[in-house]
């Protein structure tokens, strides 16, 4: 198996490669400035040289609240992009496994989102995401969409590092408690791409759209606390006290939708994928933080 992987500097991109290593799994890790998924030519000479068996998109435009300001931006990637690896994948019957979003729906659901769910975003990211779903269903039959949520890793920014550098610096802080979502560790959703790429090489793929995050749902507010209730251990906090309020008192120019749960039933009953444990990743992610010089300077700036 070799595969292609777009966003390699990502979050997730670079669990993978990690991943990958330790798996003794050949990976062509292409970062943006290596490979421009909006350049359809950049696309084709790519597969033509290096002649991967499979393709997993990392790459996406993530700034939620920035993209309300930089649309064509947004969906140059996030729905243009996929098109054109879609088409470049159909091109040379390569599988393309996509990585999409909660951010499709518009969170007023009662209950956990299921894959069938009709999309409705509610701000520019996710509807430039949910065309690129679109596209590629249209496009490429050979295609699996993972759908996740609200992901952290010890790459990249992310809400466990930006709560951790401000419990640092402040002794109060508020956060959202009405979006109510379910953590998703990025090595996990990582060892998951590459376990659905594994099982589409081995002649047992599972094609179409599958939801994949952590184990128990949970709100911005309560994530916070145990970020802080670990975090402390391990770094000299100042917090004192967090506050919880709801979404119109935390105004951003990207609305959220107020349910991110997503269903997972459906993954782990046909590819075997049981949900990641997201409170012993969070562990395990602020204890190598601690043990990194750089990423405790980062925290600290």
């Amino acid at each position: 198996m070799k595969i292609l992987l777009t966003g390699a500097k990502g979050q997730v991109g670079q669990e993978v490669v990690e991943l990958a290593s330790q798996l003794a799994c050949e990976i062509v890790a292409c970062s943006k400035a290596e490979l421009d998924i909006t350049d359809p030519g950049q696309l084709e000479s790519v597969v033509q040289a290096r002649q991967p068996t499979l393709v997993i998109n990392a790459a996406a435009y993530t700034a939620v609240d920035k993209a309300e300001q930089e649309i064509d931006k947004a969906y140059a990637i996030n729905r243009d992009g996929v098109q054109n690896l879609a088409l470049v994948c159909k091109a040379h019957d390569l599988p393309l496994i996509h990585l999409s979003t909660d951010y499709v729906f518009d969170g007023e659901k009662a209950s956990a989102y299921v894959e069938e769910d009709p999309r409705a975003p509610l701000n520019v990211y996710g509807a430039s995401k949910a065309e690129g779903e679109l596209l590629l269903q249209k496009e490429w039959e050979k295609h699996v969409i993972v759908r996740t949520s609200w992901v952290f890793g010890k790459q990249g920014p992310n809400f466990v590092k930006t709560i951790l550098r401000l419990a640092m610096k402040q002794p109060e802080l508020r956060v959202v408690c009405d979006q109510k979502g379910c953590p998703t560790a990025a090595a996990d959703l990582a060892g998951a791409l590459l376990k659905l790429a594994q099982q589409i090489t081995q002649g047992q793929a599972h094609w179409g759209i599958f939801h994949y995050c952590g184990d128990q749902e949970t709100t911005w507010y309560e994530f916070a606390q145990r970020i802080v209730y670990h975090g402390k251990d391990y770094f000299p906090l100042k917090l004192e006290k967090l506050h919880p309020i709801v979404s119109a008192d935390y105004p951003t120019p990207a609305k959220r939708p107020k349910n991110s749960v997503l269903n997972r039933k459906k993954i782990e009953k046909e590819c075997g994928l049981a949900p990641s444990a997201w409170e012993p990743a969070l562990v395990r992610m602020i204890q190598h933080i601690n043990q990194k010089d750089a990423l405790r300077e980062q925290l600290s700036a």
